[in-house]
This record gives structure tokens, sequence and C-alpha cells, in this order.
């Protein structure tokens, strides 16, 4: 299971950035977490919420179209943002978001974007900061939805509010807060919530292993081997430290003197 879980997103590391197959990484992710995990009723639970929309009204605006993902979503299967938990591990399994029917934005998001693109619509994440949200375009009809609060319709004076929530009173909305994302990117984004998580609980090895999955989704991001050679060594694993370093020195057009001072260091602990 193992195995096969890593395969996929292998698979992703070596194709484009956009589009992924989303539920299918968060799933294998998830395998990753538990490798006794069986994802074939998840699969169905899947068909079943894309299957919910497609029996909905035709959409005649992107309106009808987040009205349809709202209904399925949010009323008929009750998922929601967790905002007594919010920190919960769990929040970033797609499985246990699943099982659970809540977690964060993100994990959410891939929720959303997988049913509204399994009918033909389009429809990305954005590069908002400290809060997922989604773009749903219905022939130039365009919305944006919030996946942690039931797919709500997010208004510019919605947006300034969040904004100034995570950035401060002072904070205005600019250009690239409605950039889209790739869905490597979103891939990203949502480990790096789990990664973030155990490192704050001191989980060293586990914020390395989780690391090592983001590369295995994202291998040339060159800046990710340099965190997990930090984070290796506060985990006490000298050897993968060296090997992920090095392959970051390897990939820089100069050296970075820090790195090749804490490299030398590691390599007299093995000698």
């Amino acid at each position: 299971m193992t195995e096969a879980a890593e395969n996929i997103l292998r698979a992703i590391g070596a194709g484009p950035d956009h589009p992924i197959d989303l539920v299918a990484a968060a799933l294998a992710l998830s395998e990753l977490d538990d490798a006794c995990a069986e994802t074939a009723p998840y699969h169905r639970h899947l068909d079943d919420l894309v299957s919910g929309v497609a029996g909905k009204p035709a959409p005649r605006s992107a309106l009808d179209a987040q009205g349809a993902l709202q209904g399925v979503l949010a009323e008929d299967f009750g998922y929601r943002g967790d905002d007594q938990t919010y920190d919960d591990l769990q929040n970033a399994n797609l499985m246990r978001v699943i099982d659970r029917r809540k977690g964060l934005p993100v994990a959410l998001g891939i929720l959303y974007i997988h049913v509204a693109r399994a009918q033909g619509w389009t429809i990305e994440g954005l590069g908002f900061p400290g809060h997922f949200l989604l773009r749903l375009d219905w022939n130039g009809d365009r919305v944006v939805l919030d996946p942690f609060h039931a797919g709500m319709v997010r208004s510019p004076s919605d947006l300034r509010t969040l904004l100034q929530t995570v950035q401060g009173a002072g904070a205005e909305l600019q250009p690239q807060h409605y950039q889209g994302v790739t869905d490597r990117e979103i891939l990203l984004r949502l480990q790096n919530n789990v990664k973030l998580r155990q490192m704050q609980m001191g989980y060293s090895a586990r914020a390395a292993k989780v690391i090592e999955h983001m590369l295995l989704i994202a291998p040339g991001l060159v800046e990710l081997w340099r965190e997990l050679g930090l984070v290796s060594v506060n985990a006490g694993a000298i050897k993968t430290a060296i090997t992920a370093l090095e392959h970051y020195q390897g990939a820089l057009p100069a050296h970075n003197h820090d790195i090749a001072m804490l490299l030398d260091r590691l390599r007299q602990q093995l000698n």
C-alpha cells in the first residue's frame, strides 16, 4: 500500500504543475499516514458527492454552480471547517476529513475542486494569505468560495476583512491575493500545514517524513532539500541530513557558506 501511494506521488512529481488529480494525491498522502487504510470507501463517497451535484438542476451562472456545491457538500453531507480543534492533524488528512466531515480550508477545498471539476466546471485555488479560497468560473462569470465556511460566496468586503484578520487592520487587497495557484501548490500547502504542526509539537522526525513526501510531489523545489536537512539534524538523522544538504548545495549556482560549514560538522560526526 505504501509503495503504491508513493508511486502516485512520484508520478505527480514528474508531471505538470496543473491539472493534478488532487483527491488521488491527498488520499495517497493519507495512506502514508496509515498504511492499513483502505481507500475504496472514500472513493465511493467521492462518487456520491459528484453524483449529488450532477443531480442538481443545470446551473446557468457561477452562483448557481456555487449553490449546487454548497447544497451537496455543506448541507447534504455536512462538510464544514473545524473551528474548534483547528490544529488537529486530522484536519489535513483527507480520509479523516471525510470521516469527520470537517477539516482545514485547503483539505475541504480539495473536495470542492474535485466535485466541481467532475462536472466540467472551471475552479482553482487562490493565493490568498492565511485562508484557502476558491474561484469558480462559469463562462466568465466568477465567484469566490470559502470551503471552510460551508462554501459560501465571499465578497470583496469579506475578503478585506479576512485579510485584515491575518495581516492587521491596515492591510488592503492586492492583485496577488486573487492570483490562482497550481494544483501542485495546493498539495504543498496541505502538507505544509502538517509539517508546521509536527515541528511546533517538537516531532522533528515526523516533520522530516512529511518533507520527504513533499519532495515526492515537488522534487525540484530546492528549498525543501535544505529544510529536510535542517529538520533531520534536529531529529538526529545525520546521514539523511547530509544527503539532503548535499543535494541542496548541488542545486545552487553558488555554495551557501553556512550550509557548507554545517555539512563539514555533520561529516565529522560520522568519522
